[in-house]
């Protein structure tokens, strides 16, 4: 088993050799000879690209919670989340070449894109639950999907913003932010429509069910009887 610290710098190469070289030269054998550590050892801990994007992602991830400013539960839910974010690009700037690639062989490749969608779903849903906003059930899954959306769209214009103030992207990631609101808000409305008869639906199947195990009942009483 590897350290901490082997891990961590594992995946510092990683991205290293992400952002010098491209998806495809990142490979757990290339790193493995970058962090001089042997095969077996990067086996058990990466075994592949996936695992390992999942462990730099998890990485940035603890540095995001681990610096949560304690005050922030005072703010509004989308301020918490605007704040969380920010943080999160924080933590990825050193990282902005490795970023850069990754997105390119997304583009180019539907199947890598599935498999980062789910890696990302993964951190996404962390950076709600860190903003106070973790959701449940259908209403949580669409959040965290569209979540993944937004802040892939923001780092599009955040690879591109040299301003040390990161206006431009602090003004896209506003604009996201109220987009997503407003679909939220529009799902929430449709809901509740909709929520009436689905219940409807749901109480006729369950009359439905109590009836055929009535029956059944009655026909093993009867079956007894003529014994």
């Amino acid at each position: 088993m590897a350290t901490q610290k082997t891990r961590q710098k594992i995946v510092r190469n990683f991205l290293q050799i992400l952002g010098d070289e491209g998806w495809n030269e990142a490979t757990p054998a290339a790193v493995a000879v970058r962090s001089g550590v042997s095969l077996a050892v990067m086996r058990a801990e990466y075994p592949t690209r996936l695992s390992l994007l999942e462990g730099a992602m998890a990485q940035i991830d603890q540095t995001v919670l681990e610096n949560i400013d304690e005050d922030m539960g005072e703010e509004a839910p989308r301020d918490r989340l605007f704040d969380v974010l920010m943080s999160r690009l924080d933590a990825m700037t050193p990282y902005k070449p490795a970023i850069r690639a990754l997105k390119a062989a997304v583009s180019r490749d539907p199947m890598l894109a599935f498999e980062v969608n789910g890696v990302a779903s993964v951190s996404m849903r962390w950076m709600l639950t860190a903003a106070g906003m973790e959701g449940r059930g259908w209403r949580g899954r669409i959040m965290v999907q569209g979540l993944v959306v937004a802040f892939a769209r923001l780092l599009d214009t955040w690879l591109e913003d040299d301003d040390p103030g990161l206006a431009r992207t602090m003004a896209k990631l506003d604009r996201e932010l109220e987009k997503g609101g407003e679909w939220m808000a529009r799902l929430d409305r449709a809901a509740g429509f909709v929520r009436p008869f689905a219940e409807r639906a749901e109480n006729r199947r369950k009359k439905r069910r109590e009836a055929r195990r009535e029956d059944h009942e009655a026909d093993e009483m009867d079956e007894g009887e003529g014994i």
